[in-house]
């Protein structure tokens, strides 16, 4: 079939899922809302809606946990060998690529992104998690433990899947970010009850039907989407809910580990960030101009990663900016769907307030924009990439997560300098560093208190690379064997011989 025939049954398969409301996946059925209500989901390049999609509330919520109990505790998931199990979470990586084009347009209609970003970044990122947790399920071991003490005991520790998890997914990744969360869950033998962002849920319910197609048994996974307040503080606070996973802002991050307290559930959260990016005179200065432009308009500014605090050495600070800001006045805003995009809409019209709020504080707190500093357009939820100088480290700019496509530029002088600056923040998810001389780029990565440093580049995720964040930006490690730890319980059995 040619490239032109193909691209139309893709089309077609997209406006028939878009064609009617969708449902809810509880139990291995699509179901309504128990409410009968659902949610609008708005294209936010158009401002106008999709389709309707069930809002799932508490009822629906319950109704999902104990179909994921139900499966956890008497379905087939738990008793199939490891093998077994890692074939299914193989499957489902398999699936997405099958089926990549499909996921790319509905990434792109119901998020904003760019159809190429979501063509070469988010879809096979997606479906890479689900091979590499694949072959995890096969090796998820315990230890013979020597015993130290008197006497003779044979002692060994097992890890077993924690049981039934909750797993909240922000708006900016949408099928990336439930990759995250099931890939390494279902290989460790979990059930799960996944609550999309109610910005963003298409992509997760259109992966929900390839689950199904992969083998996962009914229960396994069930997706309700609805709102925070309500079908996320009903999954947090549930008291048959053994874990939840949290992917979002610091805020509703302390609003969840309240939540968690009634049952003692384990909690693991992956928050916001305000991460430093810094340059120093010797580093290959274009490359650190384009890492840096990446670094901050990537995905709109919508990265829990994204560098937003730019800092340069004086004596290239000029330099640097100006190329920064003409790398931003040369971005091809847009809708997605367009071949031309390089940037599409903020996610939506709160997004849009909320950027836009904060480039008016900057400017009224004294800050410069030297591009950008507006909305674009009077169409969709389109921001400006924008560039602020003459920042105070005092300013909200330079000390709140915006989430949006504005980075705050401010010069430095020496390593214990700038990595004193670079710490002076509550958040501790990453960083950047740009220089020619390692040794350097060594030291000050060991000072920087932050998840995942970064030294000659930005933004490089891969499946075994582990990622969290230090201070309020996070508990526990997404990716990598270190996840495993987080859908795992360590069992000690000790034998008298």
């Amino acid at each position: 079939m040619c490239a032109l025939a193909v691209e139309e049954v893709v089309q077609e398969s997209v406006r028939r899922f878009l064609s009617k409301p969708r449902k809810m996946l509880i139990d291995g059925h699509w179901v309504d809302a128990a409410s009968g209500k659902t949610i609008a989901v708005y294209n936010p390049a158009t401002g106008e809606v999709l389709v309707q999609v069930a809002e799932g509330d508490s009822e629906d919520i319950e109704r999902a946990v104990r179909a994921a109990r139900r499966a956890f505790e008497s379905g087939p998931w738990h008793r199939m060998t490891p093998s077994e199990r890692g074939r299914i979470v193989w499957r489902i990586g398999e699936l997405i690529d099958e089926h990549a084009q499909e996921f790319s347009e509905l990434e792109s209609l119901d998020n904003g992104k760019p159809l190429k970003i979501a063509r070469i970044a988010d879809i096979p990122l997606a479906s890479d998690q689900f091979r590499y947790y694949g072959g995890w399920a096969t090796k998820i071991l315990g230890n013979t433990i020597p015993f130290s003490g008197a006497g003779e005991f044979h002692a060994y520790t097992l890890r077993e899947p924690v049981g039934v998890i909750g797993q909240i997914i922000p708006w900016n990744f949408p099928l990336l970010m439930a990759a995250w969360k099931l890939a390494p869950a279902l290989a460790a033998g979990c059930c799960v009850v996944l609550k999309p962002a109610e910005q963003t849920p298409l992509t997760c319910l259109y992966l929900g039907e390839l689950l199904q197609q992969a083998g996962v048994p009914d229960g396994v996974v069930n997706i309700v989407p609805g709102f925070g307040e309500t079908a996320g503080a009903a999954l947090a606070a549930h008291p048959d809910v053994d874990k939840v996973a949290f992917t979002g802002s610091t805020e509703v991050g302390r609003l969840i580990v309240q939540a968690a307290t009634g049952n003692l559930k384990k909690v693991s959260l992956e928050l916001g960030g305000k991460s430093p990016n810094i340059v120093f005179a010797d580093a290959d200065v274009e490359s650190a101009i384009d890492g840096a432009s990446d670094a901050i308009f990537f995905n709109h500014g919508q990265c829990c990663c994204a560098g937003s605090r730019l800092y340069i050495e004086k004596s290239i600070f000029d330099k640097v900016v100006e190329g920064v800001a003409e790398n931003a006045q040369e971005i091809q805003l847009g809708a997605g769907m367009d071949a031309s995009t390089q940037m599409g809409p903020l996610v939506s019209q709160e997004q849009l307030e909320r950027v836009s709020s904060y480039a008016e504080a900057g400017l009224a707190e004294g800050a410069e924009a030297i591009c950008g500093g507006r909305r674009f357009g009077d169409r969709g939820y389109f921001f400006e990439p924008t560039v602020f100088i003459n920042t105070k480290p005092d300013m909200k700019v330079m000390r709140e997560e915006i989430f949006g496509p504005v980075v705050t530029a401010a010069p430095f002088s020496d390593l214990d300098e700038i990595a004193a600056q670079a710490n002076d923040t509550p958040y501790g998810l990453a960083a950047g560093i740009w220089t020619k001389d390692v040794a350097k780029g060594h030291r000050l990565a060991q000072k920087l208190r932050a998840g995942t440093v970064w030294i000659n580049c930005y933004n490089v995720f891969d499946a075994s690379l582990p990622f969290g964040g230090y201070k309020q930006s996070g508990w526990g490690r997404e990716m990598g064997h270190e996840v495993i730890e987080l859908y795992t319980e360590t069992k000690t059995v000790c034998l008298k011989l």
